[in-house]
């Protein structure tokens, strides 16, 4: 019998292409997707990506989405609460995993791994230990189409905001910033990918800076933002 796996969502290219291995992946069924949003400004939190693009992922991938709303600012004794309870949530639907895109954070998967030690749930990292320098190739060569949404300006420079992740914008990327962002580097939204019945249209709207962070404003082209 295939195990049961919800897929953690960023909207960004990590968690696509953990989800594009896990959908070929026998041993596992994955029934829905789960998405924490900042709740005062209805985006993916660092993303910043809008809830309504959010929807049009998940309407393409042809998974259930879970959005679990988180307030601004959020303390981890919140964050942790308000993530306990979809746990206790999702036991009742007897879900086998949960699944992460994390690449290489040791801290990151420890955190995961303690915070479901316990509950029956199982973290699995299907991309976890790729290199990134080939993953990153492997990903815009199979066809993923993604955009950044997110840069810290202190660890990239500025100009990759907006940005489509593509082969030119790999090149274009300094030495010391890791191909796929993994140190926080920049943040992105996936506007196509194998698993997408089309892609979606996009605009980028306004670039802001905010919190020492640079965010490009994506908007959907074909339906009513949110």
């Amino acid at each position: 019998m295939k195990r049961k796996v919800l897929m953690s969502w960023s909207s960004g290219k990590d968690s696509a292409w953990a989800l594009y291995q896990l959908l070929h992946n026998p041993e596992f069924e994955v029934v829905g997707l789960f998405c924490t949003i900042n709740k005062k400004f209805n985006r993916v939190a660092m993303h910043s990506v809008r809830v309504a693009l959010l929807k049009q992922q998940a309407a393409q991938i042809g998974l259930p989405l879970h959005i679990i709303e988180l307030p601004f600012p959020c303390s981890n004794v919140d964050y942790e609460a308000i993530m306990g309870d979809f746990v206790a949530q999702v036991q009742r639907d007897e879900i086998d995993c949960f699944a992460f895109g994390d690449l290489f954070l040791e801290d990151i998967r420890q955190y995961r791994e303690d915070k479901l030690q316990g509950t029956g749930i199982e973290p699995i990292f299907p991309i976890w230990g790729m290199p990134t320098d080939e993953l990153s190739y492997q990903m815009i060569d199979v066809g993923l189409k993604a955009i950044t949404t997110c840069v810290d300006p202190k660890q990239a420079p500025e100009h990759l905001i907006g940005q489509i992740f593509d082969k030119q914008f790999l090149q274009s990327l300094p030495d010391g910033v890791d191909p796929c962002g993994e140190n926080g580097e920049f943040h992105s939204f996936v506007f196509d990918a194998p698993m997408f019945k089309q892609p979606i249209d996009i605009t980028v709207g306004e670039i802001v800076h905010r919190d020492g962070f640079i965010f490009a404003d994506v908007l959907p082209t074909a339906a009513t933002t949110q």
